[in-house]
């Protein structure tokens, strides 16, 4: 979450992409108004990704990202190079910045065209006009980062790709005001010390915008609550891990979904998830299974991800299954190996990023589900799990 409450994978997110010494570092600068990148006159100045969230006028919260260049060479900058190229996968917008001294070099080509190719709208930026002569086409501008020259038109150009960020909700849509919603919350070793997380705070956000009554309770509390509003309670939402002692509590007439649930609708492909889970049925002795989290939390004893969901599977399936586990911006390139991929909510992810992830995986013919379906399915709620979404989407 950033300062400002936005989340950030809810922000626009605008890679800037280009050669070494391109000006690509200046030009954020002097598109933010702030120092967000080291200046230096040395190539290769930008050793990693750089990421600064912040309010940019047109367009509203975005994140900025500065990228090393894709020139670079050698083993040390051949590795710069393919962080530069993951970028790609988060960003809504991308900014190619060429320096107008040197023009369109065979990297700069490469780039726009690997950018076309991911279907990513973007802008090319000829840097130091105010030097060298520059003649803009479609999606170009020329710009100075020294002089200021064009910045507000390319703040407007910025402005013109916002609407691609459709306002989108979580359950909002799908609640009628004066709606009572039960979150179900654990406390418990795995929770984080003060706060809850990101998707239970982005779905009580949108509750209670719908104006609904929320009533948060832990595992332990909700048939107490059931008890005192029962038919009343619209959907009950809980968190995945708790599904199975949840569900034998909640009648059947009361809706009954996750958080997880919920995140994959919302950024990925709910109905693909809940026909790729099946596989879990066909897993055997030796088949590896990939459980990707979007996040690098500190993992506890008990961990979703590492313990319980491979235990379940283990259980469940009575095979000796291999499991593999990334976290945070890692994601394997190569899939093939994987009979099935379990993913989080994906909530600190971008839906660009998710979406990417989605498609890598159908592209290579390798099932991908997530969480909660996988923990719905394994306790034998799927369809009931995925009621309340099918009837109100």
């Amino acid at each position: 979450m950033s300062m400002s409450g936005v989340p950030t994978s809810e922000r626009l997110h605008i890679g800037f992409f280009g050669n070494r010494n391109s000006g690509k570092s200046s030009l954020i600068n002097a598109l933010t108004g702030q120092n967000v990148s080291i200046v230096s006159d040395i190539p290769g100045t930008t050793t990693d990704p750089v990421k600064k969230t912040m309010e940019l006028l047109p367009l509203g919260p975005v994140v900025i990202i500065d990228t090393p260049g894709v020139d670079d060479v050698g083993e040390l900058g051949l590795e710069r190079v393919s962080r530069t190229k993951n970028v790609l996968e988060t960003c809504n917008i991308a900014v190619v910045v060429i320096n107008s001294e040197k023009g369109v070099t065979e990297a700069d080509s490469n780039l726009i065209e690997e950018i076309k190719g991911r279907k990513i709208p973007y802008i090319v930026c000829y840097n130091k006009s105010d030097l060298y002569s520059c003649d803009a086409g479609v999606n170009e501008i020329c710009v100075s980062a020294k002089t200021g020259m064009n910045i507000e038109l390319l703040k407007n150009k910025l402005a013109s790709f916002a609407d691609i960020k459709n306002e989108k909700y979580i359950i909002r849509h799908m609640l009628t005001k004066g709606d009572i919603v039960v979150l179900v919350i654990p406390i418990d070793s795995s929770a984080p010390k003060g706060r809850i997380i990101l998707p239970q705070q982005q779905t009580l956000r949108e509750v209670l915008d719908a104006g609904c009554v929320c009533i948060c309770v832990q595992p332990d509390e909700l048939l107490q609550i059931i008890e005192k509003y029962n038919r009343e309670i619209k959907v009950i939402i809980t968190d995945s891990q708790v599904f199975g002692k949840v569900s034998k509590v909640v009648p059947s007439y009361i809706y009954l979904t996750s958080f997880s649930i919920l995140m994959l609708n919302y950024k990925g492909e709910l109905e693909q998830g809940a026909e790729n889970v099946k596989t879990i049925n066909e897993l055997k002795d030796g088949d590896r299974v990939l459980i990707a989290e979007g996040c690098t939390h500190h993992r506890q004893c008990n961990d979703i991800g590492t313990v319980k969901l491979p235990n379940l599977i283990r259980k469940t399936t009575k095979a000796d299954v291999v499991f593999d586990f990334t976290s945070g911006g890692d994601f394997p390139e190569d899939l093939s190996p994987y009979k099935l991929i379990i993913h989080c909510g994906g909530c600190m992810l971008t839906e660009h990023e998710v979406k990417n992830r989605l498609f890598k995986a159908a592209e290579k013919n390798i099932p991908m589900t997530n969480y909660g379906i996988a923990l719905a399915y394994m306790n034998g709620i799927l369809e009931r799990s995925l009621e309340f979404i099918r009837k109100r989407r």
